[in-house]
């Protein structure tokens, strides 16, 4: 069973559709926790490493071979508690970064709320480490997306997010940074490659049920 840490309860069907789509028969069970952003958002994401390790321990109770921590802006302590969970913990953004680095130096990361560019632009600056490949990493805050997001509204939020990425020209790759934003990466007419994380991200937390 692949475990989920989501920290909004409209994350769920996004990976519902994925999983019957590209991995029929995995298993998934889903954990929300909507203060772990609401807090992080507050007092920055370390101030939810107890809860985040409290998640994960009860995740692996209920039978947890892995966890997928779908949340951007508490991904990176997800996946620093991994050891102490004694399972594969993995943070849903790093595939979309790793293939970002390699479209090419010049990102544009593109979210809802400014929590989140802190722990992605170390993200993709990491990856780009990693594969050896220079990164000039740029932030665009896409202004009221988030309120139509939070309101229910994820058509609004995600005509917001394309109409911002549309809008990019001096970059080699836009990363939409949040799971929420995803389906903007349908709506946009940009020839510039736009990345998102959900499947990749989920082939990765798949994959780890099932190392080769």
């Amino acid at each position: 069973m692949l475990a989920l840490l989501h920290t909004s309860p409209l994350h769920i069907p996004v990976f519902d559709a994925l999983r019957d789509e590209d991995h029929q028969g995995l298993e998934l069970r889903h954990f929300v926790d909507e203060e772990l952003l609401a807090r992080a958002r507050r007092e920055g994401p370390e101030a939810v490493v107890g809860d985040v390790r409290d998640a994960l321990r009860k995740a692996v109770a209920d039978g947890a071979r892995a966890v997928l921590c779908t949340c951007s802006t508490i991904g990176g302590i997800a996946e620093a508690a991994a050891a102490e969970a004694g399972v594969p913990v993995l943070r849903v953004d790093r595939p979309m970064a790793a293939a970002a680095v390699a479209e090419g130096p010049r990102v544009v990361v593109l979210a809802t709320v400014e929590s989140t560019f802190g722990p992605t632009v170390s993200l993709i600056e990491e990856e780009g480490h990693r594969a050896g490949r220079p990164v000039d990493v740029r932030t665009h805050l896409v202004e009221g997306a988030w309120e139509h997001f939070d309101a229910g509204d994820l058509d609004g939020c995600a005509r917001l997010v394309a109409s911002a990425a549309d809008e990019v020209t001096d970059a080699d790759v836009i990363v939409l940074a949040q799971v929420s934003i995803a389906r903007a990466q349908q709506l946009t007419t940009t020839p510039v490659p736009v990345l998102s994380s959900p499947r990749p991200g989920l082939a990765a937390g798949a994959q780890a049920l099932h190392p080769r």
